[in-house]
């Protein structure tokens, strides 16, 4: 069988690059990881994954922690994720916790912390700071997606932000009669997203001096069909019915678009609606939203998570301990967003 020697010649390029590049290693040039991948399928070889672990102290292989991978921003992320990971080299983990907190705990403190992943990806999940300390304790990067982790590095939006922009658009069409749907209480058990966007909301609605009505204030389990309900109690038991609807996310705000059909309201002309999240479906019903492009956050959090593993083996290679500070600086970075506006929003009947 051929060995790295062979490869490294076939492909022109160093053994280092070639260990490098098979490896799964960001810093090799794109050419270079293309070639020396070509020059090893030509020769047969496959590079031994178990030295390599004992040679580099890693297994090549990442967690990644959701609560549900069947709900669409977490198997989205996931893509992200695995498509990363794949292209460098990497197994994926996935550990889906669900509602059950025992199947967590045993996670933190039972596969994550006997050391058979080289990093963490938690979404959406409130990690306290015993739970941090302990994966920190044993040289693991974490990053997580959807709020901030003190001491490790994480992806987020701003969800207030986004929230307060999107019902300003629907005051700036003219809007004062605007209803919001929100998470239910159990969303808001991790970091707390349909208390954050709500906050936005009310801080809009405050800036221009209209009310919160309570009446028109409605919760969802941020599902097609939980909104579809809701939306039905929203527009059937108000005296007044609002003009438009601020949705916490873009599929409770198809269930409200679908609830408005029942009644024979037209969208926009009778109702205005606007969501957040950038969802396959947004497109489908023309629904105005904030795109937040979960796939390119797993990406993102990805790569984030394997040029941390980079800057701890080279601080290693340098003589510094494993938990040097490449192996656990913490890095905020707030994902780019984008308003869409499609024709779901529009000036309320009585201004038309």
């Amino acid at each position: 069988m051929a060995g790295i020697k062979e490869v490294a010649s076939r492909a022109g390029l160093s053994v280092a690059t070639v260990s490098r590049a098979l490896s799964g290693k960001s810093n090799v040039s794109s050419r270079s990881r293309r070639l020396a991948q070509e020059a090893a399928r030509e020769l047969g070889f496959v590079p031994s994954y178990h030295a390599s672990s004992l040679a580099s102290g890693r297994n090549h292989n990442i967690g990644l922690v959701v609560p549900n991978v069947q709900r669409w921003y977490f198997s989205s992320v996931l893509e992200g994720v695995s498509e990363t990971l794949l292209d460098a080299g990497y197994d994926l983990t996935l550990y889906n916790v669900g509602e059950q907190p025992e199947r967590r705990n045993s996670i933190l403190t039972d596969f994550l912390l006997r050391k058979r992943l080289d990093a963490v990806i938690a979404v959406a999940l409130v990690l306290s700071e015993e739970e941090i300390g302990q994966l920190l304790a044993v040289h693991r990067p974490i990053v997580g997606i959807g709020g901030a982790l003190r001491g490790a590095s994480t992806i987020r939006i701003d969800d207030e932000g986004l929230a307060m922009m999107a019902t300003r658009h629907l005051i700036g069409l003219g809007h004062t009669r605007i209803a919001h749907i929100t998470g239910d209480a159990g969303l808001n058990r991790d970091f707390r997203l349909p208390q954050l966007r709500q906050k936005g909301f009310t801080a809009a609605l405050a800036g221009a001096g209209l009310e919160f009505r309570q009446d028109w204030h409605a919760t969802a389990d941020f599902t097609i069909q939980g909104a579809y309900a809701a939306g039905r109690r929203l527009l059937g038991a108000s005296a007044e019915r609002p003009t438009a609807v601020f949705a916490a996310s873009d599929e409770m705000a198809v269930g409200i678009m679908l609830a408005a059909r029942d009644f024979g309201l037209r969208v926009p002309e009778d109702l205005s609606v606007v969501g957040i999240d950038g969802h396959e479906l947004a497109a489908t019903f023309g629904l105005t939203t904030v795109s937040q492009d979960p796939r390119g956050q797993g990406r993102l959090a990805a790569a984030t998570a394997l040029a941390l593993l980079e800057g701890a083996g080279r601080d290693s290679d340098g003589g510094a301990s494993d938990g040097g500070p490449a192996a656990t600086a913490a890095q905020d970075q707030e994902y780019p967003t984008e308003f869409v506006i499609r024709h779901s929003t529009a000036v309320p009947p009585d201004v038309t």
